[in-house]
């Protein structure tokens, strides 16, 4: 058992390191008002994010665009009033006059500029053939700091919400495509989105709530197979990697992870085929995950949405929807809990 005194000492630490770092990160943006976190509404109004930070003098950024994991931008600079990113995107393939394999370049880049918290960007392509495309402006919000940690022991529920009903889709829509995998059989919510060789590519969806949801407790449970991939989003924006992941090293694309942005503590998945437990919390920002009654995330951080989300604003309601573009998958005894504030 800890002395108490030691455990109110590290925790005012921590609040004082928080608060310390906060200041650090408002006087940085101050001289330069581009560090920070951006939502972005990318060309054609997909979700996006843009971190910028600067390190050892050096600026340094990385950027989610629409679908994938947040990745580092090739390089970051400063060109008068502007943010001048470059993407740089290496494709090899044989020279079928040749026979030898070469390197083609795909080069982007975005200028931002700033005003307030308000960001304008402008993105410009060049192929490897050279032919240059854009300029194409789209928009960004600064993301305001984040909260302390919430004490999730202080938390206030509502009445639980049972989202599936076990005998039909009562309360979800399709959306992102127009093949429907998903039916209800004994009990079970099924996505089996079958590919036929030689046929074209099926376009299948993912399955949202008609509700949409502020901060809450998801409980579920879910099943894959081998090689096994879908995902929850909680809100529409923050995915939790469903994955057949067993006997991995933790990652963040693992079962249980927010995917590409937080990697499980420990592994604790079952083998595929198995039905395995969800409880997931979710509250100003900050995420619970315990999978299989094993704590993996621990009321972390959400730096901003992650690949596949609705809108990239973190501060608007949103459903819970499933991942159904990927494999089979199962899913029973889904209840939401919404927390009261």
């Amino acid at each position: 058992m800890k002395h108490k005194s030691l455990t109110y000492g590290y925790r005012g630490l921590v609040a004082a390191g928080f608060f310390m770092l906060s200041a650090w990160l408002a006087l940085a943006a101050a001289d330069n008002p581009f560090i920070g976190r951006w939502a972005l509404t990318i060309p054609g109004g997909g979700a996006g994010w843009l971190g910028v930070s600067e390190e050892q003098g050096q600026l340094k950024s990385s950027i989610l665009w629409g679908g994938g994991s947040v990745v580092p931008v090739t390089a970051t600079k400063l060109e008068g009033d502007s943010l001048v990113l470059t993407r740089v995107f290496e494709r090899r393939r044989k020279d079928p006059n040749t026979g030898q394999n070469v390197t083609e370049k795909t080069v982007e880049t975005i200028t931002a500029k700033v005003k307030g918290d308000q960001m304008d960007l402008s993105l410009t392509r060049q192929e490897p053939n050279g032919r240059v495309s854009g300029p194409t402006a789209f928009s960004g919000k600064r993301i305001p700091p984040l909260p302390p940690r919430p004490d999730l022991s202080k938390l206030k529920f509502g009445q639980p919400i049972r989202l599936f009903n076990g005998k039909d889709l009562t309360g979800w829509k399709l959306i992102h495509g127009k093949d429907n995998g998903w039916s209800v059989v004994d009990g079970r919510l099924i996505n089996n989105p079958v590919q036929v060789e030689g046929q074209p590519h099926k376009n299948y969806g993912n399955l949202r709530t008609e509700q949409e949801f502020e901060d809450f407790r998801l409980t579920l449970e879910v099943m894959v197979d081998k090689g096994g991939n879908s995902g929850i989003y909680l809100r529409g924006i923050y995915e939790v990697q469903v994955a057949e992941t067993y006997g991995k090293p933790v990652d963040s694309h693992n079962m249980g992870a927010i995917y590409s942005r937080i990697t499980p503590k420990v592994a604790a998945e079952r083998p595929p085929g198995q039905w395995q437990t969800l409880d997931i919390t979710l509250v100003d920002r900050h995420v619970t995950v315990i999978l299989n009654g094993v704590k993996i995330i621990d009321n972390e951080p959400l730096l901003g949405c992650t690949g596949g989300a609705l809108w990239s604003d973190e501060f608007r309601p949103g459903p819970i929807y499933l991942q159904g573009d990927h494999t089979k998958a199962e899913y029973r005894n889904i209840v939401l809990t919404p927390i009261v504030k």
